[in-house]
């Protein structure tokens, strides 16, 4: 079970001698061991099942390259993890984040979301919610217009970093707020990220901008003095602001994830040798059990299709 596929590029880069691009630990142990017997290891794994958009991502180019070495189930894309998860989990989380941090009170403040997948989503409805004022950026058309049709406004980063108040990156690329951002943004701004590694902030550029940093003037809460002589806030150093400053999605929420990874391991060592060494969505059949007994668990019953309903849905000769 991998979160944005760090275990399993370590594998791979491992296997291919690459030891350069592993952790530092992760390379004493290699250097300790042969490529034969690194290799050897690949070879005793059954699958992989990966949790973030990111690690899917990295997966996908992975296939692509013709390296990866052993079917991963995407659990991310499971509809029982992106539209519940990614959407209510990191929307509330990284929010309690923010407050927590900076106790700064969300209404009527331009709040920047980065990115408008299904974490963006989550975010921008939560904080439109907590009345703020919600600009989305977006490098994807479909998106941007999605997020245009849901009610929000829709511009360049480089637009919203002149007028935003907190910004909040979910994209899981590298370098989405860069110095030039940071230059333009009002004095007091805060910045933070919940999509991906702190490398969606430029933040050593924002420390070139800098004359002094200020570590912790609120308990994750860095305060970066710019030479132009505005002042910065960067929350849980770039890190995953709902990690780093709050616990995380509630249990109500991770319990689907983490009931579609188990039943996807199963999957895995059922049909061990017939799965083609590529990323794999999980079985319907897996997602409809997960959502029915999440159902149960709330005490919340639906209908069921009658047969001749059924058969008006699955049939071609009636319904034209």
């Amino acid at each position: 079970m991998d979160d944005g596929a760090d275990l399993v590029s370590a594998l791979i880069f491992m296997a291919l001698n690459r030891l350069d691009e592993v952790h530092p630990e992760v390379k004493k142990w290699a250097e300790k061991h042969s490529i034969e017997s690194r290799r050897k290891i690949l070879d005793q794994i059954v699958g992989s099942m990966e949790e973030t958009t990111t690690g899917v991502n990295r997966l996908r180019a992975m296939e692509k390259d013709g390296v990866l070495q052993f079917p991963v189930v995407s659990v991310n894309d499971a509809q029982t993890k992106h539209l519940f998860d990614n959407r209510y989990g990191t929307g509330q989380s990284t929010l309690d984040g923010i407050v927590r941090a900076t106790n700064i009170l969300l209404a009527g403040r331009k709040v920047v979301v980065c990115g408008y997948g299904w974490c963006g989503k989550g975010v921008a409805q939560r904080a439109r919610g907590m009345g703020s004022l919600v600009i989305v950026t977006e490098v994807d058309p479909i998106r941007a217009l999605e997020a245009a049709m849901d009610g929000f406004e829709v511009m360049p980063i480089s637009n919203a970093a002149e007028v935003g108040d907190i910004f909040i990156t979910v994209t899981g690329n590298a370098h989405v707020i860069i110095g030039d951002h940071f230059s333009k943004m009002k004095n007091g701004a805060m910045v933070c990220n919940s999509g991906h590694f702190d490398v969606e902030l430029e933040l050593p550029a924002l420390k070139a901008q800098s004359s002094a940093v200020i570590s912790e003037v609120r308990p994750n809460v860095d305060e970066y003095q710019l030479k132009n002589g505005k002042k910065i806030y960067v929350i849980g150093q770039g890190r995953l602001v709902n990690l780093a400053a709050a616990e995380g999605h509630p249990p109500s929420v991770m319990d689907m994830s983490f009931a579609t990874q188990a039943l996807a391991t199963e999957f895995c060592i059922v049909n061990k040798g017939k799965l083609a060494n590529k990323v794999i969505d999980v079985p319907l059949e897996v997602e409809r059990y997960v959502a029915t007994h999440k159902l149960e668990s709330m005490g919340i019953s639906i209908d069921k299709l009658t047969a001749a309903q059924n058969k008006y849905m699955t049939g071609w000769e009636h319904g034209t």
